[in-house]
Order: structure tokens, then sequence, then C-alpha cells
């Protein structure tokens, strides 16, 4: 069994929660490894849900702040062990999940360890199968099972931010937008309807989208609508009789899935639409007492994530969520993914602060 000793720095945590290897649906053992050191903190409550490990704190302070972190990864691409690389402008730790979250969930069990009193009680979540379906998803089946484990005034996602505060999420939708026509061999094709040419129509609809920008407390959001696959075709001499254009709509958080689908459903008006994904957006909530002490804490700083993250959870929950991680999003499921060093001892070092800790 793997061991994480909390004693280390947040870097070498990072280093060891990476090289324990925990790609989705296969965290038994790095889940296995953070319940065995979380037992050993006394001030703190530890139930194991799944591959899902929450502790507690329960000092009846006027607040409670829920801290989580997802312990999965995408799959392996030749990027593990974990290796520091020495900088002059800065260390980076390289390795699968160093971004994409274990430097995020250091920070978390760092907290956990070494803020035994904090100014507000506290529940840390590390959960499994977030980078899969939702079925899956650690926090989905908490909040079924037990949502009184999620149940607080705010909530921090320590997903990658750039160790800025990301606040709320676009919600995403996706839908197949179908065509008809009927099937005929190619070389008389005029016996038969072509599909695929019936999608140019389509296609030419999305590149005259003009995309929405809504300021929601302060943060424009940047709405987007793409097709991201098409298909189409059954064999080199057949007139294909169906084209499925696949489109994504990424809306911000002051719509509503059904207003997103309603959105959709009027601008291919005409057209077989059929929705095969949807999860809702999340307000960014910074009006909250607890998360403006906790932006003003981190430096005042807030930008509107676009991608959709498991604080629309939260939101689902009526508890207001922001992420805020060390890593930078655009390197998540890279082969080359890292961390810069400097972000993991920043996020640690003013979540202790804000938590009244600053030693």
């Amino acid at each position: 069994m793997s061991h994480l000793d909390l004693s280390a720095d947040a870097v070498t945590l990072t280093e060891q929660l990476v090289n324990i290897e925990s790609v989705s649906k296969n965290e038994r053992a790095i889940a296995d490894a953070v319940e065995e050191a979380l037992r050993t903190l006394e001030h703190l409550t530890v139930t194991r849900h799944g591959h899902t490990v929450v502790a507690r704190t329960d000092l009846g302070r006027g607040e409670r702040v829920v801290i989580a972190g997802h312990l999965d990864t995408v799959p392996l691409n030749d990027n593990l062990p974990a290796r520091r690389e020495q900088r002059a402008d800065g260390d980076l730790l390289h390795g699968l999940g160093t971004c994409d979250m274990k430097g995020g969930d250091a920070v978390i069990l760092r907290l956990a360890a070494h803020v035994p009193e904090p100014n507000r009680d506290l529940t840390f979540i590390l959960y499994e199968a977030e980078e899969i379906e939702a079925e899956f998803n650690g926090l989905t089946r908490l909040s079924a099972s037990n949502p009184e484990l999620m149940t607080a005034d705010f909530a921090i996602l320590m997903e990658p931010s750039n160790a800025v505060v990301e606040a709320g999420c676009q919600g995403t939708l996706r839908v197949d937008v179908r065509t008809h026509g009927e099937r005929a061999h190619s070389a008389r094709s005029w016996k038969g309807d072509n599909a695929i040419h019936r999608a140019a129509g389509i296609l030419t609809r999305l590149q005259q989208y003009d995309a929405r920008k809504p300021v929601i407390d302060g943060l424009e959001y940047h709405e987007g609508l793409n097709a991201v696959c098409i298909r189409g075709g059954v064999a080199g001499n057949v007139i294909p009789d169906e084209c499925v254009v696949e489109v994504n709509f990424r809306f911000a958080p002051d719509r509503s899935e059904a207003d997103a689908e309603a959105f959709v459903r009027d601008f291919f008006e005409g057209y077989d639409v059929t929705v095969t994904d949807s999860a809702p957006g999340a307000l960014p909530g910074l009006d909250v007492p607890a998360a403006k002490a906790f932006l003003e804490a981190v430096g005042g700083e807030a930008n509107p994530k676009f991608g959709w993250t498991d604080v629309a959870r939260f939101t689902g929950l009526g508890v207001p969520a922001v992420n805020f991680g060390p890593g930078d999003p655009m390197l998540a499921h890279k082969q080359e993914e890292f961390v810069p060093v400097e972000h993991i001892e920043r996020c640690e070092a003013q979540l202790r602060a804000w938590l009244g800790a600053d030693g």
C-alpha cells in the first residue's frame, strides 16, 4: 500500500500523489492512501464513500466551507513518474495529474493536517471519477447518498485556475442536428437526395452565429456554438440518406439548461434536433460573505470560468462555489502536463491566511 507523508511540504506531497497512478475507475490505491493519512488526524471526522474520502471539522464555527478536489486522472501518456525541473524563472513539477489536479489535492491535505483550528468549519472532499461520465462522479454519488456532507456556506473546487479565482462556470449542451435524404447509387445520384449536402445550411448558420457576451457580477462570459463532429455516409458508392452534425453549446450561467435548449432549437429551426448531453452552469456567487472574504484574501482578482467544472454540482445544492487551484487549465490532459511549484506554494499560503493560520 502507498503511503502519504502529511508532514512533507505541498510540492513533495504533490509528487507523492502523482506517483500513485489513479486513472479514472482505478482510484482505490490513492483513496486508500488518502484515507489512511487523514484518519491519523484526531481533529477530523473521516468517512469513506466508494473511493471518495470526506473529512470534516466540527468546531461550531459560524460558517462552513467545502474544499474539494478529484483524485482521478485521464489515461497515462508516458508521463509518469513525476519529475521536477529546476529553472531560473521558477521550478516546475511535471507528470500526469500535476496540474489536473493533484497539486490542488496536496494543498487540501496540507490544510487538513496543519490547520486544526480554522476560523471556519471545513469539509474536505477528495473524490473519484471526475474525468469520466457523470454517473460515476464521486460528487454526483455523494450528493445523492449523503447531500448533508456537501452542505456549506461556500465551496472551493481546487481545479487548476492559474492560482487565481475563476468564478462560476458556463453550462454545456450537446445536440445532434440531423438532415435526411434518400439513398441511391452514386452513379445515378439524381435518383436520390444527398443528406450530407443538405447539412451545408447547418454549417452556414453556425458560421453566422454571433456569440453572446453577458456580464454577470462584473465578469464577462463568452458563449460558444460550434460543430464538433459530422457523421454521414454508408459506403463509397451510395448517396447518404442521413447526416448528423454534432454541435456543442457553451452557455453563460445566466441561462438555465431549458433556456439553452430552447435557444439551440430556435437557432436550428427547421432541422431535426436531439439533445445528447446537458449540464447546468454556475453563477459566480461572489456576493456571499465567505466568497467576498476569500476573494480579498487571494488578491481580489476573479476571472470567469469558461469551461464546465464541478462547481455546478455545488450551486445545484444552493452552495456558492469558485474554482481556485494551482496550474494552467490549458495544460490539463496534455502529455507535457506540469504545474509551477510557485502556484502550489502560493495557493497553500493564501488559503492558510484566509483560514486564520498564517504561520
